[in-house]
């Protein structure tokens, strides 16, 4: 995304974000936002400190990912101000000053010591809703995360901004290149660590400016959910390739997951079966459609294919009450996605609190509200050969509804997963996952 597109956007993304301050100031009885980016931590016992991950309610309002010790203040009215530390420092690389299509926004007052900013936050602490962790805590301002500010703040972070889904666009962009690099770099016979160095060199992001760890697993490592291992050498001999990667563009997130076998075999046919059922729930991402409805019709559509692939030996009704589908996908269909990958705000009721629960045997689900325009969520359906589940299915006494031949016939390739960042809009969904897959070629 250019700089002078992103110039045009903005304004009205910081307009979105003063009127939310605004109520949620109003619903909690405070008279300013103050905001930390956060603070480095430091390892036990010892002088490392571990990668800074700056406070997403920090970065919601502009693109800085890398100024620990800095500060937001937001006052209903007033020109938002940023209280950003650039210390003195030789040890260090010292943040450099803002710069961008968003600094004139902003009152900017630069700081030496993290000490300092307190002399340019509000004069009384206690009208102020200060959220973040508490090691930001600075003085009499100590982040006190007030209920009912997080809870409008978080339920509406979920209706992006023109501007954010331009972010989250390129964020695809660059996750995509990647993913093609560490295809070639698997059809070349690379071991995963391997795959894992190609990959961040594409994306031209390091292990920590990424928005996740890598999941690149090879052959059973597939069956692992979050496999993180990435083993020094290639097995032998090399069947299939599951890569859960993602990217980051000014803090927005993109989650992509795509699954490989190394040859045109049973595999490869059940992994074009998985993504055309993928891209059909991918279709599904409309408004008024129950988010929880969609991941029990991904258990049904799997099932389908399961059956169709003899697998199972059930149909798809009765393979989702019986609860053989989850046996092979046991995770959610998928999860709000933005500023965080696991995005805030995925089981409220409203704005102003309460829960939506989770559908009956389906703990992992991340996101339960009803879709409306400007969610942007992932679809992640997959299919999966994990022992310690099998051998659970066994233990209830569902072992003929499975054909175990056909199980041990996949078992050696762990499992697929495809996933694409998905917008909702007014009419058909934006795929920006398959739009960046697309504009590559």
């Amino acid at each position: 995304m250019s700089t002078p597109a992103l110039a045009d956007l903005y304004p009205a993304h910081l307009d979105v974000l003063q009127a939310r301050a605004a109520e949620a100031l109003r619903r909690s009885g405070h008279d300013h936002l103050v905001i930390p980016s956060g603070t480095v931590h430091y390892q036990v016992f010892d002088d490392r400190d571990y990668p800074f991950a700056v406070n997403p309610q920090f970065k919601a309002w502009l693109p800085l990912t890398q100024a620990p010790g800095s500060w937001l203040v937001i006052t209903p009215g007033v020109r938002p101000k940023l209280v950003f530390l650039q210390p003195h420092d030789y040890w260090h690389v010292v943040p450099t000053l803002p710069q961008g299509y968003w600094v004139e926004h902003f009152d900017i007052i630069v700081i030496r010591t993290a000490d300092e900013a307190a002399r340019h936050l509000p004069a009384d602490p206690a009208r102020c809703a200060i959220l973040g962790e508490p090691q930001s805590a600075l003085g009499a301002y100590v982040p006190n995360n007030p209920a009912p500010v997080l809870h409008y703040l978080d339920y509406h972070r979920a209706f992006k901004t023109p501007y954010e889904i331009a972010l989250m666009r390129a964020a695809n962009r660059i996750g995509v290149r990647a993913h093609r690099a560490a295809e070639r770099a698997f059809r070349a016979g690379a071991s995963e660590f391997g795959i894992h160095l190609a990959y961040c060199q594409a994306a031209g992001q390091d292990a920590n400016d990424l928005p996740y760890s890598n999941i690149i697993a090879l052959n059973e490592h597939a069956a692992v959910l979050h496999y993180t291992q990435r083993d020094r050498l290639p097995p032998r001999p090399l069947r299939s390739f599951l890569i859960d990667a993602g990217a980051d563009c000014s803090g927005y997130a993109a989650d992509i997951t795509r699954t490989y076998s190394a040859q045109d075999d049973d595999f490869a046919a059940l992994i074009q079966a998985v993504d055309q059922v993928q891209q059909a729930l991918c279709d599904l991402v409309r408004p008024g459609v129950d988010y929880p409805w969609l991941h029990l019709e991904a258990h049904r559509r799997l099932a389908a294919v399961l059956r169709d692939f003899d697998v199972i030996r059930l149909d798809p009704e009765e393979a989702l009450q019986r609860g053989v589908s989850r046996v092979f996908f046991p995770h959610g269909i998928g999860h709000g996605i933005g500023l965080q990958v696991h995005d805030v705000g995925g089981f409220a009721a409203s704005d102003a609190g309460g829960t939506l629960a989770k559908p009956e045997g389906h703990p992992y689900l991340r996101l339960t509200r009803t879709l409306a325009p400007g969610m942007v969520v992932t679809i992640e359906p997959g299919l999966y050969f994990i022992d310690m589940l099998l051998e659970d299915l066994k233990a209830r006494g569902l072992e003929d509804t499975v054909n175990w031949a056909r199980v041990a016939q996949f078992r050696p390739y762990g499992g697929i997963r495809i996933e694409d960042d998905v917008v909702c809009t007014e009419d058909t969904p934006i795929n920006l996952t398959r739009e960046a897959f697309a504009d590559l070629h």
